[in-house]
Parts: structure tokens; sequence; C-alpha cells
């Protein structure tokens, strides 16, 4: 018998990896024969370094780049020399908890370090590099990211503007002439699990600039540069960046990846599962086990388990959740392709207790599970 382990993180406790090697234990201890295939998986910007390292066979590497506020730093990002693959999280390099909340100043911090490591992947000659955008300290655009690849912001002077949110208003006239030629050979896709537009009242600035220390003056300011970028980006290179679902993640980033290097803008589960080649993976199968920390109706929203599971349907196999905690309304997931969801927790515990015991709890409950599939498959037989 083939079955899939598919899991998602359980934050704070089991990479997705491990959350795996656990199901696959828990499922050898009843069907020792069986052939488990393990395929950790993520939904998000975060874990996507981790997921490719882990799962993709992948190289860490480490960068110095220029941090949000110009402070160097060492970040690492993830080459996968089989594919041909970069995988870069810009949190690692500008993102918000790189800084203490006494420094987060979203009209003086840029996204200049995570286009440090784009660069440094070109630099291993990859095809494709999918980034990983959320968590930023950043409102710039992605200025920042374009400026380290050679392309300029220009004020109404013909004048270099500095790469940071507070400049937006400045710039007049962008010129790509300068951007890295290696970049225009390479497929290039965001990772986004939000879908707010560059500007206005669901913005970047409105919605994300307080808790990157922005105040009600400075959110105005920066949901205006935006908007100039927008229109000065359609006035030089001729694409509409505002409506475009994703555009405001990460302070704009998701628009200024579009723009100037002409990426496309994926759920995360979605690239993840494309790379991770899980179709191919579940040919076979009879059964598949997936799941995260926490479970409940808002997984349909783009999470890993509900990727998973929505596979699964597609292929007619039986999948099955296992979380730390089981919210409400599951029965939206069941639609969704998660034909049954289950806690790890064996009865009352402390979080405490349950993220300390995380790996053979994960096992057992995985058992279990496959254990009532083996029942019922006698039952129907």
């Amino acid at each position: 018998m083939k079955i899939v382990a598919a899991p998602n993180a359980f934050k704070g406790c089991l990479s997705a990896s491990a959350a795996a090697q656990a199901m696959a234990e828990g499922i050898r201890r009843v069907l020792p024969e069986a052939e488990v295939v393990c395929v950790p998986v993520a939904d998000g910007g975060d874990g996507l370094v981790d997921v490719a390292i882990e799962g993709l066979a992948g190289e860490p590497r480490v960068v110095a780049v220029t941090g949000p506020l110009g402070d160097p730093l060492q970040a690492t990002f993830c080459y996968v020399p089989a594919m041909g693959f970069a995988a870069i999280e810009m949190a690692l390099a500008s993102g918000l908890a790189l800084l203490p909340e006494d420094r987060r100043d979203p009209m003086r911090t840029t996204t200049r370090g995570t286009g440090e490591l784009i660069a440094a992947a070109l630099d291993l000659g990859v095809s494709r590099i999918g980034v990983g955008i959320g968590g930023s300290a950043t409102n710039d655009g992605g200025i920042g990211m374009a400026a380290a690849l050679g392309v300029r912001f220009l004020d109404e002077h013909g004048e270099t503007v500095e790469p940071v949110g507070g400049s937006l208003g400045e710039i007049r006239r962008i010129d790509m002439s300068g951007l890295d030629p290696r970049a225009k050979s390479v497929r290039f896709e965001a990772v986004c699990d939000v879908d707010n537009p560059l500007c206005g009242p669901k913005g970047a600035a409105a919605v994300y600039g307080p808790q990157k220390g922005a105040t009600p003056e400075q959110v105005a300011v920066l949901d205006a540069g935006l908007a100039n970028l927008a229109d000065v980006i359609e006035r030089t290179l001729g694409l509409d960046v505002r409506g475009l679902p994703g555009a405001g993640a990460a302070g704009g980033l998701g628009a200024g990846l579009h723009a100037f290097l002409g990426a496309e803008l994926r759920r995360g589960v979605d690239l993840v599962l494309d790379l991770v080649n899980l179709d191919e993976k579940l040919r076979g199968a009879r059964l598949v086990l997936t799941g995260e920390g926490q479970i409940d109706f808002q997984t349909v929203f783009g999470k890993a388990p509900a990727g998973v599971g929505a596979a699964a349907k597609a292929k007619g196999v039986p999948c099955v959740a296992i979380a730390g905690s089981v919210g409400e309304r599951l029965e939206d997931l069941h639609g969704a392709g998660i034909d049954a969801v289950f806690s790890l927790c064996p009865g009352p515990m402390t979080l405490e207790s349950a993220m300390t015991n995380a790996t053979e709890l994960l096992a057992r409950a995985a058992e279990q599970v496959v254990r009532i599939y083996l029942a019922g498959s006698r039952h129907v037989q």
C-alpha cells in the first residue's frame, strides 16, 4: 500500500520534514511494508526556504546583505542545483522581526537586502526564483529590491531617489536600462498569501503600515507614495499594478516584483505543491495524511493542508488531517478534500506538553488513522 505523508510544519515544535517522518513512523507501526512517501509542504513566504532545503535536497547559502535600515546582516536562501531553483524569503533580509519596536520606521526601511539575495541567486545561474513575501519591515513598493539589481528611480531633476518608503512620492521616472541582464532570462514567482491591492483603504500602507511603526500621518504619505509609484510604473513600463491582487503584499513588494522582474504572484501553497511535484507523488496512493498545528475553517483559505486535500480529491484519494488544535466549522474542509480531521492530543494536556511530545503524539495519531482506514476498507469489502 502506498501512503503519502504531506504535512505543513507544526510551528514551534516540528518542521514539515520532521512531521512527515513522525507520520511515517506511525504508518509503519501498522503497515511495516507500506510505501510511505514523505512530502513536506508549506503555504506562505515563511517556511519556503526550509521546505526547499528539506524537501528538495536544497543547499542553504548565507549571504551578507543590507538590512531593512541599512545595517549589514547575514541572510540565508536556498539553492536547489538539480532544479536550477532558488528559494528566497524577503523577511530574512528585510523583515519586521529584524528590528526592535523602537527602530521600526517604514518611511526609512528598504527591501535592498532582498534584491541582494536575488543577485546572489543569479550568481549561481538559476533559471527560476521563488520569493516569499510577507513579514516585511518595509513599505517601499519594491524599489529597494530593484535598485539592488540596477534599476534607477529618478526625481524631477533626474537625480537618483533613495530607495526607501519615504521617497516614493519623489519618483518621476524609472530607468530600467541598468537592470541585471541575467534577471531577464529567469522565471520569478512571488509567493504571496494576501490579496491586498497596492494602495487605497485596503492597500499596503493603510492595512500594514501601523504595525510597521507608521503614524496615521505617515500612512497617508506612504499611501500617496505608492499611488505615485503606480502612476510612474504605468506611464514608464505600461503596466497597471494598482489593483493587482497581492500587489500590496510586503509593503508593495508584490507590485515591485511584478513590475520590475515580471514575477507572477502565486499563492504559497500552489507554488510549493508544484515544486514538490505532489500530483505525481499521489499517483497510485491509497491514503494521504496532512496536518499542521491549527486546523479550522480558515484552513481552506490557501493553507497547506487544504491544498494537499484538493490535490488528493482531484486524484480520488482520501485525505485525513491531523492537527494540534482542531477548530470550528470543519464541514468547510470536507468539501475542500479533507475527509476527516483528528487531534494529535489524546486528552486534555497543556500546550507545553503537547509541543514537547509532538513527535510521538503525531506518530500515534497517524497509526490510529491508518487503523481506522484499514478497518473501514475491510468493512466495505
